[in-house]
């Protein structure tokens, strides 16, 4: 068999938010301490204890992101991968089954209206995204995407008239 496989990994840009919940977690952290101590003594570290746990192994690395993108001829897979560690599918599906791919402000996309959107794109106002529109669980769905020249040209071998570059 001649498979083609390619991966490409894309770094999610920080939200301006990420930061935001880092802080008001350790300051609730510090809140808990500063006031549960004199209040109700050591007990308070319990509390303080766990929602340091909970933000160091939950909360923290979904902050950080990358999406890969696995294409095997026709099929693709995302993965997200919070923190550089754990990785966790989020979708496949067929672009052969796909109506359009194109650049997500594309005008050829004005016609196509999605009844839910997926964003596995860095974030960073200036790449160069693509929509894919196809029908996933009986819905419209747009998948935004970043992909390199490499898989643009991989995805116009099974793409044909569908895949637009403009």
């Amino acid at each position: 068999m001649n498979d083609a496989m390619y991966e490409q990994i894309i770094a999610r840009k920080p939200k301006s938010y990420d930061m935001l919940i880092r802080i008001l977690i350790v300051l609730l952290i510090v809140v808990i301490l500063f006031f549960g101590i004199p209040l109700i003594g050591m007990l308070a570290l319990l509390p303080a204890l766990i929602l340091g746990f909970l933000a160091y192994y939950l909360i923290f690395p979904r902050l950080n992101v990358e999406f890969e993108y696995a294409i095997l001829n026709h099929d693709i897979q995302i993965d997200a991968i919070y923190s550089k560690a754990k990785r966790k599918p989020k979708l496949s599906f067929d672009i052969q089954q796909a109506e359009i791919i194109a650049p997500s402000k594309s005008p050829r996309l004005n016609s196509y209206h999605a009844e839910k959107t997926y964003d596995f794109t860095s974030g960073e106002p200036n790449a160069k995204t693509y929509a894919v529109m196809i029908s996933l669980e009986q819905k419209n769905t747009c998948v935004l995407l970043e992909p390199d020249e490499k898989m643009l040209n991989h995805m116009k071998q099974w793409m044909g008239m569908k895949l637009f570059l403009d």
